[in-house]
């Protein structure tokens, strides 16, 4: 519920929970979908607050409004075949205590030494990785499967002309390295749209670090997007830089910028060199002179077999029959349409769905 299902703006867990419940639906599945208010589904929504918590100026507690759609996606279990959640660890405690079939897509990073404990006393929750990298620091847990995002075919388009500016896309955190890609853009002489958002947890590192960086001629902020604009901020660049310094968990925006046949030029950090393929999507490049020195070969890569690969390897319907066998396995039956419940829920890359019977449940 902190964005919409799908996003308005920044929430890659979101977009991703939006493309599993409407697959969900398509293929005959009976799908609730607990989100905020102002989703969009064609499953049944049932709202957790108005409107995403990040946009509503007048949430000072999101926590409240995450236990409130807790209480509600509990009280309704019965409704439901399995209970797919997507907000971390939060349901537990709940789910532990209750018969039911659930079970919980982890989408943020695991290397926290918080989590060790937890994971200890909670070792029986089946869970669902989104890349193998993901699972290192908590190999062990009762991991059900890896699921790599998907996303619908018609959401980008594939652009055929080579752009002349690099992008930056996501968050403006220490992590996602945007000081790297200015000083890649400033080494090659290009031009870098940033197309980034800021959280308040951040706000100090962009004062301190990014801001004095902008007032090259060279560096664009444009602040934060959301669809359609992605789609041709993406489509007409010339490559899209991710030199992250983290075990990213997935990376949604490499296959964004797939969708669009746009080449990625990423740091070999968590997830990456699963999600890409060297010197067909992109580059996979160590550092900033990494970086440069592979930004003229570019234009050798062809950003029809770029869009292919995503088609074949990234495609929202390729990840909703893997979570539909998982769903099958986890409650012991096949064939039939499924009773499920999607959801998101608290922060940053954390969202619930439910499945029970003949229909899915989601909560978020």
């Amino acid at each position: 519920m902190y964005e919409s299902v799908p996003p308005k703006l920044y929430g890659g867990t979101e977009r991703v929970v939006s493309a599993l419940t409407e697959e969900l639906v398509a293929h005959g599945h009976h799908v609730t979908l607990y989100a905020s208010g102002d989703s969009v589904t064609k499953a049944r929504l049932v709202p957790g607050c108005r409107r995403s918590l990040r946009l509503d100026t007048d949430c000072k507690d999101q926590i409240a409004h995450h236990l409130l759609m807790l209480d509600r996606v509990f009280r309704d279990r019965d409704n439901f075949d399995l209970i797919h959640f997507h907000i971390d660890y939060l349901h537990y405690p709940l789910s532990r205590r209750c018969d039911l079939h659930h079970v919980t897509t982890l989408h943020g990073r695991l290397d926290i030494p918080d989590l060790q404990p937890l994971y200890r006393s909670f070792y029986d929750m089946p869970v669902v990785s989104i890349s193998h990298s993901q699972r290192a620091p908590l190999s062990w847990v009762n991991w059900q499967g890896t699921v790599h995002h998907g996303l619908p075919l018609n959401q980008f388009k594939a652009h055929r002309g080579h752009g002349k500016y690099l992008a930056f896309l996501g968050r403006v955190s220490p992590e996602k390295g945007l000081e790297r890609a200015i000083e890649t853009a400033k080494r090659a002489g290009m031009e870098l749209k940033i197309a980034a958002k800021i959280d308040r947890a951040d706000k100090e590192y962009f004062d301190a670090v990014i801001r004095p960086l902008l007032k090259h001629p060279l560096i664009d902020f444009i602040g934060e997007i959301g669809h359609p604009e992605k789609n041709d901020f993406l489509g007409n660049a010339y490559a899209l830089l991710f030199p992250i310094g983290w075990p990213e968990p997935f990376g949604l925006v490499m296959i964004e910028a797939m969708a669009c046949g746009t080449p990625v030029i990423a740091y070999p950090c968590g997830s990456v060199p699963e999600v890409m393929e060297d010197e067909v999507t992109g580059f996979v490049v160590p550092d900033v002179n990494g970086a440069v020195r592979a930004l003229p070969a570019v234009p050798q890569l062809n950003r029809i077999e770029i869009r292919q690969r995503f088609e074949e390897r990234f495609s929202a319907n390729r990840m909703t029959r893997e979570y539909v066998r998982i769903y099958r396995r986890l409650i012991g039956e096949e064939g039939s349409a499924l009773t499920l419940t999607e959801g998101v829920s608290v922060g940053r890359g954390n969202h619930p769905t439910v499945l029970h019977g003949d229909e899915v449940g989601a909560s978020g």
